[in-house]
């Protein structure tokens, strides 16, 4: 790839990368959240966390409205992390964005989230659904990196400029 893109545009980058990585994690998410025995199979940590700082907060929230919140919350703070990725790596490989995911659940799960006391450190939940989280999160991270890296090919190769064969001429 050619030269390192600056800051902003690492920040762009990694924002769509994160969002779209979260749509592959909702996807892993959903499909591993099914396989759940009964008693484990409540919602999942990204509306658990809607709902605490529902509570915490009184917010009274219809539930389309939980829901809602719940999807824009954990799609915007996954871009935000990608952002976070691509700024400090612009070229990751899938392996080091699964480490990243890995990371991040590590920082959030055992660290902000039961510090602000939204939820219990994740060594308080079932090890089923940590594992869940966990690999779910990996495969954010490796989704993540590799929309970093096709971002970054677009820019050099089908964003760049060039010759607009397509543009009408102008008029003379």
């Amino acid at each position: 790839m050619s030269k390192r893109p600056r800051l902003a545009s690492r920040l762009v980058i990694g924002g769509i990368a994160g969002f779209v990585g979260t749509m592959v994690m909702t996807s892993a998410m959903r499909r591993m959240h099914r396989h759940l025995p009964e008693k484990e199979s409540y919602p999942l940590t990204p509306r658990e966390i809607v709902d605490s700082a529902k509570d915490q907060l009184a917010i009274p929230l219809a539930e389309e409205a939980t829901k809602d919140a719940t999807t824009l919350a954990h799609f915007a703070y996954e871009a935000a992390m990608g952002a976070l990725i691509a700024a400090m790596n612009p070229d990751p490989r899938k392996r080091g964005g699964a480490l990243a995911g890995g990371a991040i659940w590590l920082a959030s799960y055992m660290g902000w989230i039961p510090a602000v006391g939204t939820l219990e450190p994740a060594t308080k939940h079932p090890a089923r659904r940590n594992a869940l989280m966990i690999g779910a999160h990996l495969v954010w991270g490796s989704a993540t990196a590799a929309a970093i890296r096709e971002l970054r090919l677009a820019r050099e190769t089908i964003f760049a400029r060039g010759e607009d064969r397509d543009v009408p001429p102008e008029p003379r």
